[in-house]
């Protein structure tokens, strides 16, 4: 009996230990930054927005659940899809504001606009805006500790074609007292 219960909680044991390994391998991945960000211009990949050359986005990305995917189809068009902030200081409050044009025949409904990190929050409009108008999506980016170049990414989800729209911010982030 006692050999039972040994290769029984052996083989309990060894699962738990595979179920760990695992999860551990899935977190990682989650933690792993998102497609494009951290790498230049020249290595991103993805389908580049019409007529700019700076923003990627992954037309095969619609967000599950997302209530724009069957909404009528419009455009839109960034005046910047990147923004520099040049060298910031740890723990600053650095604000860009992106602004857009509703090219498109319909009204735009932003869904979404989500940063890759907890240290890039967007604000955007919660209204739709109509076609030829005008819209902005402000962006507070806060390093905390981080040190060195940073690379963020912003990613609008609206009724547009593709439904993703990805902006960037980018900064070097210099250390505190030195």
């Amino acid at each position: 009996m006692k050999r039972i219960t040994y290769f029984l909680f052996s083989g309990l044991l060894a699962s738990s230990l595979i179920f760990i390994g695992c999860s551990e391998d899935a977190k990682k991945k989650e933690i792993e930054p998102s497609s494009g960000e951290t790498t230049t211009s020249s290595e991103k990949p993805g389908v580049t927005n019409p007529g700019d050359p700076t923003s990627t986005m992954d037309p095969g990305a619609t967000p599950a659940n997302s209530r724009v995917a069957n909404m009528a189809k419009t455009s839109i068009q960034f005046a910047n899809y990147e923004h520099d902030f040049g060298q910031v200081m740890q723990d600053s409050e650095n604000k860009y504001v992106f602004r857009f044009t509703n090219t498109g025949s319909e009204p735009l409904v932003i869904e979404t606009a989500k940063g890759s990190c907890g240290c890039t929050v967007p604000e955007y409009p919660k209204e739709p805006i109509a076609p030829g108008g005008t819209g902005e999506i402000g962006v507070v980016y806060k390093p905390g500790k981080q040190k060195g170049q940073q690379n963020k990414n912003i990613t609008i989800t609206a009724n547009t074609d593709p439904v993703q729209t990805i902006v960037k911010i980018k900064a070097d982030v210099q250390v505190v007292g030195e």
